[in-house]
């Protein structure tokens, strides 16, 4: 999440910063009450691209998924998994025993 800081006149405003709790793959897959698998792309498996995809998931207070964006991976693959991973649901993560937004890099491998 990045947080933009303006300038206005000589003053410094700075909105307040937001922490996101950090989860493992572990722990994301284990919260995950609902998941669809990605499918391995027909062309990309035809053409024998084999290879892992790593993406950043960004889970709201509520356990869905608010945002998905891939860290590496071929986009013939990482295409199938941004799909599935917006369909996936989470139970709710908390933090101080408070619901609480999450972020978890998840990998998935496409291999023939």
């Amino acid at each position: 999440m990045k947080f933009q800081i303006a300038i206005w006149g000589f003053g410094l405003l700075s909105l307040p910063l937001a922490a996101e709790l950090r989860v493992s793959h572990a722990d994301a897959v284990k919260s995950a009450v609902k998941r669809s698998i990605p499918e391995y792309n027909p062309m990309a498996k035809q053409m024998r691209i084999q290879g892992d995809v790593e993406v950043e998931v960004k889970i709201s207070e509520s356990g869905d998924v608010a945002d998905v964006k891939v860290v590496t991976g071929n986009p013939m693959l990482s295409s199938t998994v941004v799909r599935a991973m917006k369909e996936w649901k989470f139970s709710p993560f908390t933090e101080d025993g408070k619901p609480a937004a999450a972020v978890a890099n998840l990998k998935f491998s496409f291999k023939q």
